[in-house]
């Protein structure tokens, strides 16, 4: 796709402005990174805090009577459960089991606020609008951008500007003013760190991210470093670790099944899950740590006695933790952490193992 052709969100001329490498990523023309490097982002984050845009991400909210109960047609997250204040991670599904899109969604009191992949909410939408009955409407916010800030230091500079958001505990969400701006504010991100993910309208982004640029710590970060990050984390990338292939049970998600909702069973594709669940499933998601320095990417068949027993989804090199990491689907038999295992790199059998993930410690704000 020509740049002329990509969508930009309202942060682009900053990022150019900042030295911004830019992408093609989801339709949207992205910053990979910036003039410090993809390395010298990602330490930082960990150690201090760094401002990504995601406002390719997709924002919407649910309003009227019954959404909760509507939305957990498509989901098997306790939608009914989640308290005022408060936000959740889920999985939307496809009529066969497969997962349609992870997202966030949050309770506003009045109404539902979600958040859906930049590469799916062009399906998100319809999937969600076919469920709604009467007096439930969707109503996507495409003047709205999103602007993380991740890192062990975001919520301490934060609260310079915004001090309410420093009593804020993980998956928190309300409404705060920053630098003047009326902000809808979760902590959560994608990092594996502390921080906040920030929802501004698109035509004060371009203000608050200077006033948060500006704060003591704080360094702009790309899609590289968001990247190595989340993949450090354990965290799953749409598109990669999570497609309409994969059922929420193979892909390590069970944690985001509600317990009323594995009584009921009464969400879309319910069936494959509970037959998983009952029987076991014949794959599942797994940590891969290959030995050596040299990193084992995406769609590099994994093998166990010389058999292939999967593929890797994610990998690449861990900045944090000094070593090759990656993600991927292996055999049911094959699963077992500390499994000895064959990477197939350009035809040649490089040594790794299963792994516990994460590979680096969540530091959320619990």
């Amino acid at each position: 796709m020509a740049e002329s052709e990509l969508l930009e969100t309202p942060l682009a001329s900053l990022h150019r402005e900042l030295g911004g490498r830019m992408v093609p990523f989801a339709g949207y023309a992205m910053p990979v990174q910036y003039p410090a490097g993809i390395l010298t982002e990602h330490l930082h984050v960990r150690a201090s805090a760094g401002l990504f845009d995601v406002s390719h991400m997709g924002q919407a909210e649910l309003l009227g009577e019954g959404a909760a109960a509507a939305l957990e047609k498509l989901t098997p997250a306790d939608v009914q459960g989640l308290k005022p204040g408060r936000q959740r991670y889920g999985v939307l599904m496809t009529e066969t089991g497969g997962i349609l899109d992870d997202f966030m969604v949050a309770n506003r009191g009045d109404r539902l606020f979600l958040v859906l992949n930049a590469s799916r909410k062009h399906l998100d939408i319809p999937a969600i609008e076919a469920v709604l009955p009467s007096g439930v409407t969707l109503r996507p916010l495409p003047d709205r951008a999103l602007i993380a800030l991740q890192g062990p230091q975001a919520v301490a500079a934060l609260a310079t500007l915004a001090p309410g958001i420093a009593t804020m505990k993980f998956m928190d969400f309300a409404e705060h003013s920053i630098a003047g701006v009326n902000c809808l504010v979760s902590r959560s991100g994608y990092t594996g760190e502390d921080g906040v993910e920030i929802s501004v309208p698109a035509e004060q982004a371009d203000m608050l991210a200077k006033a948060l640029l500006a704060l003591p710590g704080v360094q702009p970060a790309g899609l590289g470093a968001r990247d190595s990050l989340r993949l450090e984390a354990g965290l799953c990338l749409y598109g990669n670790d999570l497609d309409e292939t994969t059922s929420p049970v193979e892909a390590n998600l069970v944690w985001t099944m509600g317990k009323r909702r594995r009584m009921a069973w009464d969400f879309q594709g319910a069936e494959r899950c509970r037959a998983e669940l009952d029987n076991g499933p014949s794959r599942l998601r797994i940590g891969i740590q290959p030995e050596g320095r040299q990193p084992a990417r995406g769609h590099t068949p994994v093998q166990a006695g010389g058999q292939v027993v999967g593929e890797i989804t994610s990998g690449g090199f861990g900045p944090s933790a000094n070593a090759p990491v990656a993600m991927g689907y292996v055999a049911r038999g094959a699963a077992a952490d500390g499994t000895a295992l064959e990477l197939m790199v350009r035809g040649k059998a490089l040594p790794g193992r299963v792994a516990a993930l994460p590979f680096i410690p969540h530091r959320y704000a619990r």
